[in-house]
């Protein structure tokens, strides 16, 4: 379970440190893909092959089904935790989330999603400022 949020710095060479208590859900392996709003998305390997298994079961006849199918998978890459627990970002996905240094790790509980700091802090706000709107879909929940 992916729970919490931590500032990082990407290194010179593109590296990212994954919070220590993130990294057993990652050491079989993950994936590292565009994400929504101009973040990436890291999956574990589990459950991207969940992913992965309901977007093969897209129609081929179907053309947006087709068209999610090549954005998904195009953008994707395989990752794994080098032994101080970093991961390598590669650069044409760190230029689709407008990555360069400083970095959000935001847990979404089955995945993890990077972003660029100050685009998060800009997100958080506008996040903080809907709390009525939240709560109000959470109460028709239960």
């Amino acid at each position: 379970m992916f729970l919490g949020r931590f500032n990082h710095t990407l290194d010179d060479k593109g590296r990212l440190a994954i919070p220590a208590r993130f990294r057993p859900d990652l050491l079989s392996g993950m994936v590292i893909t565009r994400g929504t709003d101009r973040c990436l998305t890291v999956y574990p390997l589990s459950t991207w092959e969940a992913l992965a298994s309901k977007l093969d079961a897209l129609p081929l006849g179907d053309p947006n089904a087709r068209n999610l199918r090549r954005a998904a998978f195009a953008a994707a890459e395989p990752a794994e935790l080098d032994k101080q627990g970093r991961i390598v970002l590669p650069e044409r996905l760190r230029a689709y989330a407008n990555i360069q240094g400083n970095i959000a790790v935001v847990g979404m509980n089955t995945f993890v999603e990077l972003w660029d700091l100050t685009t998060w802090e800009t997100l958080e706000q506008e996040v903080e400022a809907q709390g009525d709107v939240f709560a109000a879909h959470l109460a028709g929940q239960f």
